[in-house]
C-alpha cells in the first residue's frame, strides 16, 4: 500500500496495524480518542480492524465536543457513534477554549452554561455525557473503564511526527509509538506517528473509508494538505486562513460563530493582521514593544506579562553582552528567538493566554480561567491540550 521506510519489511500500513493487534491481544483496554479528524478517523479504522482480528469488538471510542468546529465535523462523529463495531463515549465537559483573537477573555466555553442555549452555535446531541474534566488527558482514565488487573490503559492517538517538530521531539523522547502511564496511569500508543499525509490519504481510499467532509471543502478551496486541520480555530492566529475559508464555504455557520465568539468578526475582515502588534513609521521595535504590548496594551493581563518577561530577558541579555537588546536580530544566547523586540512583540502582544514562546521567562506561564471567570477552575499545573 505504501513504500518501506524501515528495515522490518513492512509498510507503515501493516506495522501501524500490527502495533494495536499487540495491545488487543495482550488483553490491554484501548480507547480511540477521536477528534473527526483525518488522523483519529484512521487510527479509529485500525483499532475496529485489529480489534476484530482478535476478537476484541466493539472498539472504545472517547470524543470531547468542543461545539465549534467546521461543518461536516459532527456529522462524521454522529456517523461513527452509530455504527456496531463501536462503543462511543460522547462528552461535553463545558471546558475553556482559547480564542485569541479576543485579546480582554481570551478563553471562551463550550456550550457555555451561562448562556442560552440558543446562542451556541450547535446543540450537543442527546447521547452525550456531561463530565467535569478540564484537561483531555483526564477523560480515558481506569475509573472510565475498567482495566484488567496488571494489564495497561492505552490513549490511542493520532499524533504524527510529520507534522511538526514538537511532535517529533515527543515520539524521540518517547522512544517509540508508546508513552509512560500520565498522571492518571493511561499510556498513549501512537499508531500512525511514521506517516505522512499522503499515507492517510491514501489508506482512507483504498480501504473505502468514511472520513470528515469538510476536507472535501478545503480541497475545493485549495487548502494545502499540511494545513489541514479539524481543531477549534481560535486556538492560534494561524488557523486564519481556516476562518476565512469558512465565511465564504458556510455563510450561515460563520454568522453563528462571529455572533458566538468575540474577535472572529474582527478577524474575517482584517486578517492576522488584527492580533499583530503595529509598528508606526517612525518607531523602532522597542518603542512598538514598550506602546503596544505595555503602555498601550488591548489588557492589563497583557502589560503585566510583558513587563515581567521584558525584565527577565534584558537582565539575562546583561549578564553576557555589553551591548543594546537587540532590535530586529535576535540575540541566540538569551532564549531563542526570543532575543529581540520584534519577536517579543509579536509574541506577546496577541490574545494566546500560554505565550509558550516566553514559557517560564519572568515567571510567565498560562493564564488559569479562573482569573477571567470566577469559578471556572485552574489546569491545576497540567498543560492544557486540545487534541
Amino acid at each position: 500500500m505504501t513504500k518501506s521506510r524501515s528495515r522490518t519489511g513492512l509498510d507503515v500500513f501493516e506495522q501501524a496495524l500490527q502495533r494495536l493487534h499487540e495491545l488487543y491481544a495482550g488483553g490491554h483496554t484501548v480507547v480511540v480518542a477521536f477528534s473527526a479528524g483525518k488522523d483519529s478517523g484512521v487510527c479509529l479504522e485500525l483499532a475496529i480492524m485489529a480489534a476484530r482480528m482478535t476478537n476484541r469488538l466493539p472498539v472504545h471510542v472517547s470524543m470531547r465536543d468542543e461545539e465549534v468546529m467546521l461543518p461536516g465535523t459532527f456529522e462524521y462523529a454522529e456517523r461513527v457513534a452509530a455504527r456496531p463495531e463501536v462503543d462511543f463515549r460522547w462528552c461535553v465537559a463545558n471546558q475553556p477554549i482559547v480564542n485569541v483573537f479576543n485579546r480582554r477573555a481570551p478563553y471562551w466555553w463550550v456550550f457555555d452554561p451561562e448562556l442560552r442555549p440558543d446562542q451556541w452555535v450547535r446543540q450537543p446531541p442527546e447521547c452525550a455525557t456531561r463530565i467535569d474534566a478540564l484537561d483531555i488527558t483526564r477523560i480515558i482514565t481506569r475509573q472510565t473503564y475498567p482495566t484488567a488487573p496488571g494489564k495497561d490503559i492505552y490513549a490511542v492517538i493520532g499524533i504524527r511526527a510529520s507534522e511538526s517538530q514538537n511532535r517529533r521531539y515527543s515520539v524521540f523522547a518517547a522512544g517509540g509509538h508508546l508513552t509512560k502511564p500520565n498522571a492518571m496511569g493511561t499510556r498513549n500508543c501512537r499508531p500512525i506517528y511514521d506517516w505522512q499525509d499522503a499515507d492517510v490519504w491514501r489508506a482512507v481510499r483504498d480501504n473505502k473509508w468514511d472520513f470528515n467532509q469538510a476536507y472535501n471543502t478545503m480541497i475545493r478551496f485549495n487548502i494545502p494538505l499540511s494545513k489541514m486541520r479539524i481543531a477549534p480555530p481560535t486556538l492560534n492566529s494561524a488557523s486564519v486562513y481556516l476562518l476565512e475559508m469558512a465565511r465564504k464555504a458556510w455563510p450561515r455557520w460563520f454568522d453563528k460563530v462571529e455572533d458566538r465568539l468575540p474577535g472572529v468578526k474582527t478577524i474575517s475582515q482584517f486578517g492576522a493582521r488584527a492580533v499583530m502588534p503595529h509598528r508606526r513609521i517612525d518607531e523602532t521595535w522597542h518603542d512598538t514593544f514598550m506602546r503596544e504590548c505595555i503602555t498601550e496594551a488591548p489588557a492589563p493581563w497583557i502589560a503585566e506579562r510583558s513587563t515581567n518577561v521584558m525584565r527577565a530577558l534584558l537582565s539575562l541579555h546583561g549578564q553576557h553582552s555589553t551591548a543594546p537588546f537587540p532590535d530586529v536580530k535576535p540575540c541566540y544566547m538569551c532564549v531563542g528567538n526570543m532575543g529581540a523586540w520584534r519577536s517579543l512583540a509579536m509574541a506577546l502582544y496577541n490574545g494566546d493566554p500560554f505565550a509558550l514562546k516566553t514559557q517560564g521567562i519572568g515567571g510567565n506561564r498560562a493564564m488559569e480561567p479562573e482569573f477571567f471567570r470566577h469559578g471556572a477552575g485552574s489546569w491545576g499545573g497540567h498543560s492544557p491540550t486540545w487534541s
